[in-house]
């Protein structure tokens, strides 16, 4: 394996399939089974999952809801994907665990950073939920500051499209894909891959972000053995 521990960031849009809201039990199964194809090879795995597909926290002022309280309800929905996504892992007969930035015990242990490492080593997929427990910060940036914590060997974002393009490839069939990316670049070319905090994050701690195609099965296998899946956004030293 290319990447022995990974950190899968997938965004609560993609759960909800061809619905326009909530969860699409198909999306479910489909992830799960994907995911116990890299586990099966001894991939240590931890996820961030978005809370999109339930309620965002951008659109609270909209709503008349403060940007406080809109993003904390962002992350209760982020809890209610997290438990879905273990549900459905746990059915394919993986172990899991659910750690959550905000104490709630009864469903969640809370995020421990060495507790995290611990099950990963001992071969459990980690899911972490409520993004980092704070307002103001997107899923975005909690999957990057867990993956630093856990030191994982690389961010791999889940998306619907083949990796990172020059403009929206569902809207110009001429957007051109890149093979490898800097950081600087995605930055200077506001190309909203991840948010800035995110990006910066990774950049400062060298941590390689690729981006690719979840909805095509086998991508994410294909991805961790080391195979020319998405797009690569590290420094420009290392290409």
């Amino acid at each position: 394996m290319k990447y022995k521990r990974v950190l899968l960031k997938l965004s609560g849009e993609s759960l909800m399939g061809k619905k326009g809201f909530g969860i699409d039990p198909d999306v479910l199964d489909f992830f799960s089974s994907e995911v116990k194809k890299v586990h099966d090879l001894g991939v240590q795995l931890g996820i961030v999952i978005g809370g999109g597909n339930i309620y965002r926290g951008l659109n609270a002022g909209d709503q008349g809801i403060d940007r406080v309280t809109g993003d904390q309800m962002g992350m209760m929905a982020t809890m209610i994907n997290s438990l879905a996504l273990q549900n459905a892992i746990e059915h394919k007969g993986i172990f899991t665990r659910l750690m959550s930035a905000i104490h709630m015990e009864e469903i969640a242990e809370p995020y421990i950073r060495r507790r995290a490492i611990r099950h990963l080593e001992k071969g459990r997929v980690v899911i972490f939920g409520a993004g980092t427990g704070h307002p103001y910060f997107s899923t975005d940036t909690a999957a990057a500051l867990r993956a630093v914590e856990i030191e994982a060997d690389v961010i791999v974002k889940g998306t619907r499209v083949d990796g990172v393009f020059d403009s929206d490839p569902e809207k110009n069939r001429e957007a051109f894909k890149f093979e490898q990316i800097t950081y600087l670049d995605i930055l200077k070319n506001n190309l909203r891959v991840m948010d800035l905090t995110a990006i910066s994050l990774c950049q400062e701690n060298n941590l390689p972000i690729v981006v690719f195609n979840m909805d095509v099965p086998g991508n994410l296998l294909s991805l961790v053995e080391g195979r020319n899946v998405g797009t690569v956004i590290q420094d420009e030293k290392v290409f």
